[in-house]
Parts: structure tokens; sequence; C-alpha cells
């Protein structure tokens, strides 16, 4: 059923105004809805609300799942999975861009209707994320992290 949209945006007046909107909620999130915990979790990555690689990046890639889908003769089908569906296909995706040599981060602004209205897109569609993309700036730094370790992630049998 293939129950995804992706808007691949490159206007410069477009990316502002969806960077000033990601903006606003990002600032409401980080003032009021964050917990106290959630804040913390995201200390070590030194995000906040301001977000200026959502103009600076060539591409912005806005991924909608769908909800249902039309038939030709107008009928509404139902999508099972959509969900899980677009992640798999934004999976793809991002791999097929870094395999190209482009470089992605995954942005998820929330709430993110905003999208829908700038975008135009119908309301069977809720957008699932941002996909920043472009070529790394020459000062990018990726926060020093730690990943789990395999064994805590897979059981080999």
């Amino acid at each position: 059923m293939q129950p995804w949209h992706f808007v691949a945006v490159t206007d410069p007046a477009v990316k502002e105004r969806i960077r000033d909107a990601a903006e606003a909620e990002e600032k409401e999130f980080y003032e009021h809805r964050a917990s106290p915990e959630w804040l913390e979790a995201l200390a070590p990555l030194g995000t906040d609300e301001h977000k200026p690689f959502l103009e600076t990046a060539p591409w912005l890639i806005a991924v909608f799942a769908q909800k249902y889908g039309k038939l030709p003769d107008g009928r509404k089908v139902k999508h099972y999975y959509p969900i899980e569906s677009v992640g798999l296909a934004t999976g793809m995706l991002i791999t097929a861009l870094h395999h190209a040599g482009l470089a992605t981060l995954t942005h998820t602004p929330s709430p993110m209707g905003f999208l829908n209205e700038m975008l135009h897109r119908p309301i069977n569609e809720r957008p699932f994320l941002l996909l920043v993309t472009g070529y790394p700036a020459a000062d990018a730094r990726v926060p020093d992290i730690t990943r789990r370790p395999l064994g805590d992630m897979v059981d080999f049998m």
C-alpha cells in the first residue's frame, strides 16, 4: 500500500516558515512540556529550541504517514501498519542518501501539524518527521555519545 508521501523542500521561503513554526513548537516543548528527566536526557546532545539547520540545509524532506488511501473511484482504503511501513521507507531513504554521500538529521518537533498546511498535504496524512539533508558542514559536530553494546540489543541463538 506504500502509505507514505515525501515532500522535498528547497524553497528558502518555505524552509524559513518551517523553521519559524518548528522553533515555536520547540520553545514550548523546552519551556513547558518536557519533564526534567527528558531535558536531562537531551542535555548531552546540546539541543535547544534553535534550529538554524532547517534553513541552511539544502533539502528538508517532510515525511508523511497516510492513515488511508483513496482508490481511483474515490473510495477510502484503510492502510494497515502505516507507522511501521513509513518507518521502514524512511530508513531505506536515509540509507540511500548516506550511500550517495549525503548527511541526514531526523527532526521531530511535536506537534508537527503545521506541515500539513504549509506543504498542502491532505487530512489523511500525518507528519512523521523532517529529514534534514545535505553535505555535512565543515564545522559539523557530532555529540560524543556512547552506543549500547550489541549484546544489550541482540541475542544470538
